[in-house]
């Protein structure tokens, strides 16, 4: 069993003893404490939370834990029932809500789950925000309402609706040149909740035809839920025999999006965020950030168009907040996961379906014949495993001193970039393990440098 306490929400697997699995004891002890915190930062007696949970099959009991504790602390909760990460972020802003908790584990296995935290503007917590809340929780520091001050409840849904009309709002989404290519998309939604969002908005979008993969939101993963490409065989052989112009894929919560080419080659899901930001720049002036771990093909498109890229620290919070820094009009992660402020500062696969298809049908090219205008990099991702002993900051250290020479950035680990490819090195928060991340033009070269930077720490290591 395992539960993962982090600023950013509560994980683990479902079952076994409170505080070593996810078990009920634990989905209501910090449900409690990030109620608890959402209450001491409201100036208002009536406060309002927005839940929404994906397809896995723990998801009912731990909505009804959550809904029930949140209404025992006095708290009136919207619940949207099935829905999408991205969807839920909208409802907590469209609501003028005081926070949001949608429970899902995202790309983990089905027997995973997750309390995922938001705060009034429907954005992840911040680092100093989930201290407080995990602060709260080891404490108990919380008290829940008499029986005639106990929050009220409602359910609403059809948000992914209202999300989808919001989308199809957006000015750069066109719905008629969408039309006219007349497009045939395969979509694998894994049983979970992008099979009830993707299909409905590709229709609404005048997509001709869908073939649905797996969008049965039964909970029930029939293979990893993660989209890599060793995980989509079968919608890449589904893209190729139904001749569709691309394939869709999204994860159980619908933050990231990957594409597979009409070929059934995989787009590459660090190239999402390059060919939407390819398209919204093309149409509107403004920079561009991902993290220091993401493709530097973005980089590349951004300084094409004429603006400025910047790089925030790993993590969705740290993207957003160097988003909002800059006046970045798009950015993300390297995951496939697209931030368009223009409708909301969260990772959106609904957002990136209808900007890419509006990409692909205004330029008339094929998805094979776009991802070749992009620079060809490749990333190879480590990790070197250390004894619990051993200082992993001195080894950071040791390694930025070692390459003084190059253009080195440390506000998340140390990043190395050379002329032509980088490396970026992170300790991990929970174990004594270095992780790895290089980038190159070949898979071969990205694998070189990564075995000559752990050939490196080990050398450092034995000093």
């Amino acid at each position: 069993m395992t539960l993962i306490k982090s600023i950013s929400g509560i994980r683990g697997t479902i079952g076994g003893k409170p505080n070593e699995g996810l078990t009920p004891t634990d989905i209501v002890k910090f449900t409690a404490a990030y109620g608890t915190w959402i209450k001491n930062r409201s100036n208002s007696e009536e406060v309002r939370i927005v839940i929404g949970r994906d397809a896995r099959i723990s998801g009912e009991m731990v909505e009804q834990l959550v809904v029930g504790t949140l209404r025992g602390l006095g708290i009136d909760v919207l619940n949207l029932g099935y829905s999408t990460t991205p969807t839920v972020e909208v409802a907590v802003s469209n609501e003028n809500a005081n926070g949001g908790i949608i429970l899902t584990a995202s790309h983990n296995p089905a027997q995973w789950n997750a309390l995922k935290l938001l705060n009034e503007k429907g954005e992840f917590i911040s680092g100093s925000d989930g201290k407080e809340v995990l602060e709260i929780g080891d404490n108990a520091d919380f008290e829940f309402a008499p029986v005639d001050k106990i929050g009220k409840y409602s359910v609403d849904e059809k948000y992914i609706d209202k999300h989808i009309q919001a989308v199809l709002d957006l000015p750069l989404v066109d719905v008629e040149a969408i039309k006219k290519a007349k497009f045939n998309v395969a979509v694998d939604a894994v049983n979970s909740t992008g099979g009830l969002a993707i299909p409905k908005l590709l229709k609404a979008l005048g997509v001709e035809e869908v073939i649905e993969l797996y969008c049965e939101p039964t909970g029930h993963f029939p293979h990893s839920p993660e989209p890599l490409p060793e995980n989509l065989t079968e919608i890449s052989s589904t893209v190729k025999k139904q001749n569709a112009d691309l394939g869709i894929v999204v994860d159980p919560d619908v933050d990231r999006l990957a594409l597979v080419c009409e070929d059934g080659d995989m787009f590459g899901e660090e190239y999402t965020l390059v060919a939407a930001a390819d398209y919204v720049l093309a149409n509107t002036p403004g920079n561009t950030v991902s993290n220091l771990s993401s493709t530097r093909a973005l980089r590349d498109v951004t300084e094409k168009h004429g603006r400025q890229y910047a790089a925030s620290a790993v993590g969705e919070v740290n993207v957003v907040e160097k988003m909002k820094e800059t006046n970045a009009v798009i950015g993300g992660e390297g995951n496939g996961g697209v931030i368009y402020p223009e409708l909301h500062y969260g990772r959106d696969a609904l957002v990136g379906v209808a900007l890419i298809l509006s990409h692909l049908a205004k330029s008339g090219k094929s998805l094979s014949s776009l991802r070749s205008d992009y620079p060809n990099y490749h990333i190879s991702k480590n990790k070197i495993e250390l004894s619990p002993e051993i200082d992993v900051d001195k080894i950071l250290a040791s390694m930025q001193k070692r390459y003084a020479n190059y253009d080195i950035n440390t506000i998340d680990g140390v990043k190395i970039d050379f002329e032509d490819q980088w490396v970026h090195l992170r300790k991990s928060n929970t174990e004594p393990i270095i992780r790895i991340y290089t980038e190159s033009g070949s898979t071969s070269t990205a694998n070189n440098l990564a075995e000559k930077v752990m050939s490196d720490i080990r050398e450092i290591i034995k000093q």
